[in-house]
């Protein structure tokens, strides 16, 4: 099985210089890294570069001029030119743990994607968590909340069995799948512009098609970065869009993947 960190990013190069380094603490590497960039500026560009040196695994950088929020259409460009079988997907703004593309590799099963959560860190602590490049937090650090999600106990999370119900929990920051089964389903939604659910969408259609969810408790963890909350000017009408998916148990998106295969 090959795997490809599909990492999503816009205009921060700070944070995601942060997510570049606990890439390179893996315990367990990628075989590629791929970074879908929503128009980021040259520093950003500039900041790949740098890292492409440093990693032993190769980064590819998907890049489209900023119209806005489309997420959706860089991380299908990102996806269809993947390498990997199994597409391991986290934001730009979330540190990994140094066991997270191992325990995503090491519950990845066929039919079946993974949806984990996130540790926050809290707003107050950003300065010194960019003065010191920090990537490592453990159980009793300050400047984070919702710490008991960075407990790692492997033996914890084997309890967690697959579902064929959609979890109000799945976090595009968060997932894996294998890349047939988003391919299977013509990929992110691209009619999704502007922020929100444009990620539970597409594994709403997953699931129509027989996917099933687990989620990944104790293990895959990943560290959220504070940041202002986004545009939601367009929610509304992606929830729209989204509600439509379910109700017509939809399995297939018209304007999706496949122009890029």
């Amino acid at each position: 099985m090959k795997t490809s960190l599909l990492i999503s990013t816009y205009n921060w190069p700070e944070a995601l210089e942060l997510v570049l380094l606990s890439a390179m603490n893996q315990s367990e590497q990628p075989d590629e890294i791929l970074i879908a960039d929503d128009g980021s500026s040259e520093e950003t560009k500039n900041l790949i570069e740098t890292f492409k040196k440093k990693l032993i695994v190769p980064i590819h950088h998907f890049w489209h001029e900023d119209k806005g929020f489309r997420k959706s259409i860089i991380l299908n460009k990102a996806i269809a030119a993947a390498m990997g079988d199994y597409i391991i997907q986290v934001d730009g703004d979330c540190i990994m743990h140094k066991d997270f593309v191992r325990d995503h590799k090491a519950l990845a099963q066929p039919n079946v994607y993974l949806f984990g959560s996130r540790v926050n860190i809290q707003k107050e602590f950003l300065p010194k968590l960019f003065a010191s490049q920090k990537i490592k937090f453990n159980f009793f650090d300050k400047g984070i909340k919702k710490r008991t999600r960075n407990l790692r106990v492997p033996a914890l999370s084997s309890l967690y069995k697959t579902t064929a119900q959609v979890s109000d929990k799945m976090r595009g920051c968060n997932v894996s799948f294998w890349k047939k089964d988003v391919i299977a389903v013509n990929g992110y939604n691209e009619e999704f512009e502007g922020w929100g659910r444009e990620d539970s969408e597409l594994i709403i259609r997953m699931m129509h098609n027989g996917v099933l969810g687990r989620r990944l408790r104790y293990r895959g963890i990943v560290y959220h970065i504070w940041h202002k909350v986004k545009d939601q000017s367009r929610f509304e009408i992606n929830d729209t869009l989204q509600e439509k998916a379910i109700a017509e148990k939809s399995k297939w998106c018209e304007k999706g993947i496949d122009k890029y295969l």
